[in-house]
């Protein structure tokens, strides 16, 4: 027999009450939230108008309902509400050839957080795109801007190439390359600055990725890409955002790209890849002798909240 009570204090307020008891029930007055909870024994699950959105690809995993975005889309809420977000922008390409060879891509600017409050209306949500492949004699090409509602991820910093040899500003900056090129700088919050060139050899720095900064070109050997992150929001552990390896010249050793989807280096006879799509990690730069720089990777948006039945 169900046991009903009569007369219980429930507790008020904009802080959730502090360690709650499975059934524990707290009316959440913050601005524009307005409701009766329950905690659930993991968080603390609306008990009305209860929360379901649509747009993207739906799936669900672990107790939470799961929006993925790899193209540019819609998500709107059915009610008001608290979500979990994960925004990566597209990657930077790596610098194209001459000469001597090009910068690694940067990633994508990478923003993640939790409890981000949405309105019951249709919230934007943009994919970046990749840094097209750059020419011979190109500058690395920029990745698109990421977007949902009001947070924006700055695009990853194309690769140096000769004639411009400092890597590009971006949410993670290019990699720099002949005598002395510069690494690009990233954005605060969305990632690390990209590799420099430290000696007068015509080699690339590495471009930065969310976890790390490219690494600089060690005597005549190219940099490698920055490392990306790992993030779980899609139902299970994946690394994102990682930069790409600095071209090179000769045989010497090409930069290899960093971890979660970064593009590899070319030289003289190996074609610089690709950052992997919708990972928002940047191509390889281009080897000696007029090559073409691999393209950034596409980036992605994950929206998740708990599964309410």
């Amino acid at each position: 027999m169900a046991t009903i009570l009569t007369g219980t204090s429930i507790t008020t307020g904009t802080s959730a009450p502090a360690s709650p008891n499975v059934s524990d029930m707290w009316f959440d007055t913050t601005s524009g939230v307005d409701a009766m909870k329950v905690y659930n024994g993991t968080a603390w699950a609306t008990m009305s108008n209860k929360f379901s959105a649509s747009g993207g690809t739906i799936t669900q995993s672990g107790g939470y309902t799961i929006h993925t975005f790899t193209s540019s889309g819609t998500f709107t809420p059915n009610t008001i509400g608290t979500v979990d977000y994960l925004v990566i922008a597209g990657g930077g390409s790596g610098g194209g050839g001459e000469t001597f060879a090009g910068g690694g891509g940067g990633a994508g600017g990478l923003l993640t957080a939790t409890g981000f409050s949405v309105a019951a209306t249709g919230l934007t949500v943009t994919v970046g795109a990749g840094g097209a492949a750059a020419g011979a004699s190109t500058t690395g090409i920029d990745g698109g801007d990421s977007v949902f509602s009001t947070i924006t991820s700055v695009g990853g910093g194309g690769g140096g190439r000769q004639s411009a040899n400092a890597g590009r500003v971006g949410g993670s900056g290019g990699g720099g390359t002949y005598n002395g090129g510069a690494g690009g700088a990233a954005t605060a919050g969305q990632g690390n600055a990209g590799g420099s060139n430290v000696s007068t050899y015509g080699v690339g720095g590495g471009g930065g990725g969310a976890g790390g900064a490219g690494a600089n070109n060690s005597t005549a050997d190219s940099g490698a890409g920055g490392a990306g992150l790992a993030n779980s929001f899609s139902g299970s552990s994946v690394t994102y955002a990682g930069g790409g390896g600095g071209g090179t010249e000769g045989s010497r050793t090409l930069g290899a790209g960093g971890s979660g989807g970064g593009g590899t280096g070319g030289n003289a006879g190996t074609t610089a890849t690709a950052g992997t799509a919708n990972t928002g990690s940047g191509g390889g730069g281009a080897g000696a002798g007029s090559g073409t720089s691999g393209a950034g990777g596409s980036g992605i948006v994950i929206i998740r909240y708990l599964t309410q039945g």
